[in-house]
């Protein structure tokens, strides 16, 4: 293991990450993995940088899995999970501070499953469209969708033809204490008896009446229709991958 502690060292600060950060991050990872092993303390991994201590296999894989190290840097190593819903919400939640291109690691392999393969191929259809479950890439309580062309409620932050990857679990919502800005704001996808839609969601006092909101710059108006009775929601959007216009 000698020059371990230099090697964890420069990978920590690629990514821009502190000493805690990196112990909260493992403690998600524990937390994700059923395995209170996993969790790493700021003052230990202190350590290991400074005076080239061995670890565990168990610290090397976690670590692994934060610094989305290749193959041949131990993430072979990496448990596999019967819960693919565990590794796809922690790689949800553990974002890099810093800026990185995605070419070999854990996340390009999770960015490539959320994706259909026909992304980029097909074209977007007309109208907005939840897509087929695909239980062999995704957890069963994640969905895709794509904004279809004709839907312009949210541009231009989300274009048309974007495909949106929706949690299912997240149905509540949000009030306006909620979120701060628009970035920050809650996306739906929702259904109706004449198809789907996504935007920015109000609730009225009593809850009986649900308002779609556009995106301030968007030439679209604001919908509204009886909450449980003429719309539904589907679930939460928790990712948005925009397609490049011409």
């Amino acid at each position: 293991m000698r020059g371990i502690g230099s090697k964890l060292r420069e990978s920590r600060v690629k990514w821009q990450l502190t000493l805690r950060e990196v112990e909260e991050r493992s403690s998600l990872l524990a937390q994700q993995w059923d395995n209170p092993a996993y969790s790493i303390s700021a003052s230990w991994l202190d350590r290991v940088e400074r005076e080239d201590r061995g670890l565990s296999a168990t610290k090397l894989i976690v670590l692994a899995a934060i610094y989305d190290l290749t193959a041949d840097q131990m993430i072979a190593l990496c448990p596999a999970s019967s819960k693919p819903r565990h590794q796809l919400d922690a790689l949800l939640a553990m974002a890099p501070n810093a800026t990185h291109l995605l070419a070999q690691g854990p996340l390009e392999q999770h960015a490539r499953h959320w994706l259909p393969d026909s992304f980029l191929a097909d074209s977007p259809p007309e109208a907005t469209t939840l897509l087929a479950s695909d239980k062999e890439t995704l957890p069963s309580h994640y969905r895709r969708g794509v904004i279809g062309q004709r839907d312009r409620v949210l541009e231009p932050m989300v274009r048309a033809g974007s495909i949106v990857l929706i949690d299912t679990q997240k149905r509540a919502i949000a009030g306006r204490k909620e979120w701060t800005h628009e970035f920050d704001r809650p996306i739906y996808f929702l259904i109706t008896h004449t198809g789907y839609v996504s935007g920015f969601c109000e609730l009225d006092k009593q809850s009986e009446w649900l308002t779609l909101v556009p995106h301030p710059l968007s030439y679209e108006t604001s919908r509204r229709w009886r909450f449980r009775k003429e719309i539904e929601v589907v679930g939460t959007v928790a990712a948005v991958f925009s397609r490049r216009t011409a």
